[in-house]
């Protein structure tokens, strides 16, 4: 019989360390952290300070020599020999993450600055999110602990929010489903040059934690086609569901631009952002401080389609006009007939998966910005509504048709909005916008005692 020699079984991680470390030294940054997530040995090696003291110069230090005096003669000594000497491992490997993050943030602050006259917000948001490399995925996590990661998304931008819709054949069973977590995602080390790798080192901030469990009944349905019904959750998120089988084909989160850089960078995977407490300025002059002069920026838009975008100055809200707890903001009064505004199109909105498309009519995502008088963010957000046909009949006396509502409300406040629909024309009209504000939220904010 013929005997069989053993098939000797070649591995990387067999390779004695110089020989890793010569392969390792071919590796750009994101590879290198990449590779040190494989098992500690790699890691340790992957930290070598030579390699990364190369990388660190190639990109922030020119090449440069130190003079060194002695009393018997002067020596060239070369920069890295100097740094490689009392440095702890992963030193270098610190020092140029530290630089890259240093100069992307230099680089999105620039787009941060020009700010926006009529929603005070950075007019260039979309640029700076480009350049911080930021995209938003969601984690679904099952009953059993096991976590389903949807990355595949469209992104629309509007003036003051961006819809992000992903879709996918492979959603998991709605029934299974315990969780939804939105997350901010950056590259760790952003590559303007080319695109953002899937698999890369990168930094995830959670954003908002939805429960999904008895998704149907918890949730509030604002909407339905003849292939989807859509049900929301706050803040700002969709589901859509399948008629025929009840399981997930779309998720949609409407984010407004404010904070929206800090809640998708700043935070961890567990914890989200908490912004810095507003430090209320003392006026004991002014006896109605901090209810007059607000600014709103309102629009309406249906993922495509802007249905409505304008601009209110200087409400206000009287001390007599406070009650249950809120500040009373009238932006637009249905007895002022010359300032009611006729929306673009039939109010619907648009969603789509890998096969098909569609369009729920009445909904749509309504966008507030409230400014307070010295023009910074005071109250805003973005969220999926519904339109209500409501009871009453239009008071106009000039116009006749059906009224439809719009209500919204959170911890902050609520909005009432109402429509009159011309059926001879087919043009809706926005004749009514309440905003109600929380009298606690005005207290905290300009330290007064309401």
């Amino acid at each position: 019989m013929l005997s069989m020699k053993p098939k000797l079984s070649l591995c990387i991680e067999s390779l004695p360390p110089e020989t890793l470390m010569k392969i390792f030294s071919y590796l750009d940054a994101a590879s290198l952290l990449s590779v040190g997530c494989v098992n500690k040995h790699f890691y340790q090696l992957a930290s070598d300070n030579g390699i990364w003291l190369k990388i660190y110069s190639r990109c922030f230090q020119p090449e440069r020599t130190i003079w060194k005096m002695n009393s018997e003669q002067t020596e060239t000594v070369s920069v890295g020999c100097v740094a490689l000497h009392n440095r702890k491992p992963g030193y270098w490997k610190k020092e140029y993450i530290f630089k890259q993050i240093a100069a992307v943030k230099t680089r999105v602050m620039r787009f941060l600055k020009p700010v926006d006259p009529y929603t005070g917000l950075p007019s260039k948001n979309k640029e700076a999110m480009k350049a911080s490399g930021l995209s938003w995925i969601i984690v679904l996590k099952d009953k059993n602990g096991k976590e389903h990661v949807m990355e595949k998304a469209k992104l629309s931008f509007k003036d003051t929010s961006v819809t992000v819709l992903w879709y996918s054949t492979n959603w998991p069973c709605l029934d299974i489903l315990s969780t939804l977590k939105l997350f901010g995602v950056t590259p760790l080390l952003p590559d303007q040059s080319r695109a953002p790798v899937k698999n890369g080192p990168r930094r995830c901030s959670l954003i908002a934690e939805y429960h999904l469990a008895n998704l149907i009944e918890s949730s509030v349905a604002i909407g339905a086609d003849k292939l989807v019904q859509l049900f929301s959750l706050n803040p700002g998120l969709l589901v859509g569901l399948w008629k025929e089988k009840n399981e997930i084909a779309f998720v949609m989160a409407s984010l407004h631009y404010h904070q929206l850089l800090e809640r998708s960078t700043l935070g961890s995977a567990t914890v989200q952002y908490a912004p810095p407490p507003n430090k209320p300025v003392l006026d004991d002059i002014d006896p109605e401080y901090g209810l007059h002069d607000y600014s709103l920026h309102f629009d309406m838009h249906g993922g495509s389609c802007t249905y409505l975008c304008v601009t209110f100055r200087s409400l206000f809200c009287g001390k007599g006009d406070i009650a249950n707890g809120y500040l009373k903001l009238t932006a637009l009064s249905v007895k002022d007939n010359a300032k009611h505004s006729p929306l673009t199109g039939t109010l619907g909105l648009s969603w789509e998966t890998d096969v098909f498309k569609g369009n729920v009519k009445d909904c749509y995502v309504m966008n507030v910005t409230l400014l307070e008088e010295t023009g910074k963010p005071f109250w805003c957000f973005s969220a999926p509504v519904y339109l209500e046909l409501s009871s009453k009949s239009s008071s106009l006396y000039d116009c006749a048709g059906p009224i439809y509502t719009t209500d919204y409300a959170d911890s902050e406040g609520k909005v009432c909005v109402e429509f009159l629909w011309l059926e001879e024309t087919k043009e809706s009209f926005i004749v009514s916008l309440v905003l109600y504000i929380s009298v606690k939220k005005v207290n905290n904010w300009y330290g007064t005692n309401y």
